[in-house]
């Protein structure tokens, strides 16, 4: 009987997308199938700094990467969340972390606890209570899982890297198990006149190449799953108005901060990424509100060090493709749909993509079960990421200026509604099991930009005052103990994994 395993994969499109599939499934379907990357030189990308969340070291461990290694080769820093300035009230802050407040006591999640206690002590924040913030704030970092002999779990981080480096690492590592690159510019896609599935791409020079699943990596182009296979596009803007961004390298300066900085302008917002070599900026926002040319001059007027370079301008409709896998076409990274990089979800989908590619890996016949599958999964962690977006633009109390009337008034999915409803009546929160977003996320940007539960879960009564009040006091000295000996996040760097810079 003739084999109908998949032979031959071509990824169309490098970068960060491209060399996540041909590393992982390089490494994962291994020299049984043939894995070949197209990219062009002469297509550039914005390159200005990638910041990332935990899930990446998952990845990081499924490739077998060294994590030191991985660090010093991508002039990377270590990331314990991202700051926000401005988004509830201009002149207010809070840190989205990676990590719980507190600890969970008696299977009730710290937050109902921290609830209670304000109606004796308003003066305290939850952030009070929190390991990541108060390790972040003193530019601390360190590998600890766990704090001592305690429940409390230790610190949960992810990366800041060069996202050129980063690609130029994991494509060492397909090519090291089997996968080959070539350098071209796709100028052609041929049909199968019978099927519709793509047959082969052809280049500028002339070659042909032939392949039985094909892997749109061509950014926010589309090249394959777009252009060729005319699969339209689901445009969120309403709800996410951001259409624009420019970006560019500034100066590193000290000190080396252990998160990312995301500030609310008029008309959008500004990123800030350190890495050991530079800081990555960018300033999102939406045109309809403000000019290219005062979008840059916010920029650059809010940089921390000189700028290395002139500003690049990026275009996009924030939205996903109306399917990401069809026919033997599957779309990554931008081709398949763009979120702003406001979590820094970005690498996580494309990951997350692939995780679920792999594991509903096709044959030859491209049975439509495994097609319908994919999409359902993948479309669905698309919207639960939209609705944590949007909450950061809708629950604002600022109505400064035009674009901030409009986020705090725009119609939002029922589905978000509903969570912040149920959130705002005693912090209860439906917790779907797909969500990239744990409780703890929804918690810390629901109250850090202004919605506090009128109250909390009755199991909170089950203590009494003089044991809250001991509990917390309690968790707050573990925390301070905990940051006392962790090292500073340079010295860390400095003596696991500092980047050669000359």
């Amino acid at each position: 009987m003739q084999s109908q395993h998949i032979e031959r994969i071509v990824i169309v499109g490098g970068g960060t997308a491209g060399w996540i599939a041909a590393a992982s499934m390089a490494r994962l379907l291994g020299p049984s199938v043939n894995i070949t990357l197209i990219e062009s030189e002469a297509i550039g990308t914005v390159g200005v700094g990638e910041a990332t969340i935990p899930q990446i070291r998952r990845l990081n461990g499924v490739l077998g990467l060294d994590e030191n290694e991985f660090v010093k080769e991508t002039s990377g820093t270590f990331k314990l969340g991202i700051e926000f300035n401005n988004w509830g009230h201009v002149g207010e802050s809070y840190l989205h972390t990676f990590g719980d407040a507190g600890i969970n006591l008696a299977s009730l999640h710290f937050h109902h606890y921290w609830l209670r206690s304000q109606s004796e002590d308003p003066a305290t924040s939850l952030w009070d209570y929190s390991l990541h913030h108060k390790a972040a704030y003193a530019n601390k970092f360190g590998r600890l899982d766990r704090v001592g002999n305690t429940s409390m779990t230790g610190l949960a981080y992810a990366f800041h890297f060069d996202a050129g480096l980063y690609a130029r690492y994991l494509r060492k590592h397909a090519e090291s198990n089997g996968a080959t690159r070539i350098e071209g510019k796709v100028v052609d896609v041929d049909l199968d006149a019978e099927t519709g599935h793509i047959k082969s791409v052809s280049l500028e020079d002339g070659q042909v190449v032939t392949g039985d699943l094909f892997i749109d990596c061509s950014g926010f182009r589309g090249l394959l799953i777009g252009q060729a296979l005319g699969v339209d596009y689901q445009d969120w803007s309403k709800w996410l108005p951001c259409d624009s961004a420019v970006a560019v390298g500034c100066e590193s300066t000290q000190p080396l901060l252990p998160y990312t900085k995301a500030t609310a302008h008029d008309a959008g917002w500004q990123w800030r990424i350190p890495l050991q070599h530079r800081t990555g900026n960018g300033h999102v926002f939406c045109e309809q509100f403000i000019s290219e040319e005062r979008a840059t001059e916010t920029l650059l007027a809010n940089l921390d060090g000189a700028p290395m370079g002139d500003p690049k301008r990026l275009r996009f409709t924030t939205g996903r493709r109306e399917k990401f896998w069809h026919k033997n076409c599957v779309s990554l990274g931008l081709a398949s749909g763009f979120l702003e990089p406001l979590e820094s979800t970005s690498i996580h989908l494309i990951q997350s993509n692939v995780s679920k590619l792999i594991e509903l890996f096709p044959d030859k016949t491209f049975d439509a079960a495994n097609e319908r599958e994919y999409n359902r999964q993948v479309s669905h962690e698309y919207e639960l990421i939209r609705d944590f977006l949007i909450l950061h633009y809708h629950r604002t109390d600022r109505e400064d200026s035009e674009f901030w009337r409009y986020c705090k008034h725009m119609s939002v999915p029922e589905s978000l509604t509903e969570k912040m409803k149920l959130f705002a009546s005693n912090g209860l929160l439906y917790k779907d099991a797909e969500d990239l977003f744990r409780e703890s996320s929804w918690v810390q940007v629901m109250v850090g930009q202004g919605l506090v539960p009128k109250s909390f879960h009755a199991m909170a009564n089950r203590v009494s005052s003089d044991q809250l009040s001991n509990f917390l006091g309690d968790v707050r000295k573990l925390i301070d103990r905990a940051t006392n000996d962790l090292p500073q996040h340079q010295d860390f760097i400095d003596a696991h994994c500092k980047a050669d810079l000359q």
